[in-house]
């Protein structure tokens, strides 16, 4: 779909690459930007409309539905990851905290707007996954295990929704240099560079964008023997 014209929804559009995502649908010529936020009072790029919007609260989710019913793109990009393995002692709480809000709340926010979608003619999901989605750490298990939840959960959402015309991108990339990658010691990509790979896949009718060079790498190594998600990994 394209973005000139179009209405958007954004989750987590108050910083990184949620806020790049709102920058750059207004620079593509968006008719309106809803920009959730837990606290709206922090969304404040100019042109937007800030939504409160916490994608574990039921009803802020109803309370969008009802004020951004004009919507036909909707950017689920609200996320959160938390450092340590699966051994630690504290593993369970924190996957169930990160699943709360990387998967279910992608759940949320896409069974409460399909409808909305289909009733302005299809329009699209953007759901943000990661490189993480199919490659795993020690350092960041539990956050991995999320992204290949929301890689399986757009599979599933991109069947369902297309018979309503709904186009569903998923979006992989390694480390972006945003406040969630603060110390990690590592090539990073800009927000503005994902989410200018990511608009430009969307605009071309794309289901799936690999919005860098080591994202599509590992893709790649997918189908090696071994599979690259057996390598080890810091």
């Amino acid at each position: 779909m394209k973005l000139d014209n179009a209405t958007v929804l954004i989750t987590g559009a108050n910083r990184g690459i949620g806020l790049a995502f709102a920058q750059a649908a207004l620079a593509r010529g968006a008719r309106k930007v809803y920009a959730g936020a837990r606290d709206p009072a922090s969304v404040t790029l100019p042109g937007v409309t800030p939504l409160r919007l916490d994608v574990n609260a039921p009803g802020d989710i109803a309370a969008a539905v009802a004020q951004a019913g004009d919507v036909n793109l909707v950017i689920n990009n609200a996320g959160i990851a938390q450092f340590g393995g699966f051994l630690d002692s504290d593993a369970e709480t924190r996957l169930r905290q990160q699943l709360e809000t990387n998967v279910f709340g992608v759940l949320r926010v896409s069974q409460a707007f399909a409808p909305v979608l289909a009733a302005n003619g299809g329009g699209a999901l953007l759901n943000v996954a990661s490189i993480a989605s199919w490659i795993s750490s020690p350092a960041l298990a539990s956050y991995a295990a999320t992204k290949s939840a929301v890689w399986s959960l757009s599979n599933g959402l991109r069947h369902e929704l297309r018979g309503q015309k709904t186009q569903v991108l998923t979006l992989h990339m390694a480390f972006v240099d945003t406040g969630m990658t603060q110390g990690i010691d590592a090539p990073k990509s800009t927000p503005e560079q994902i989410v200018a790979r990511a608009l430009d896949a969307l605009e071309a009718g794309a289901e799936e964008v690999l919005a860098d060079e080591l994202t599509q790498q590992v893709k790649l190594g997918l189908s090696a023997h071994p599979g690259v998600y057996l390598q080890a990994r810091e």
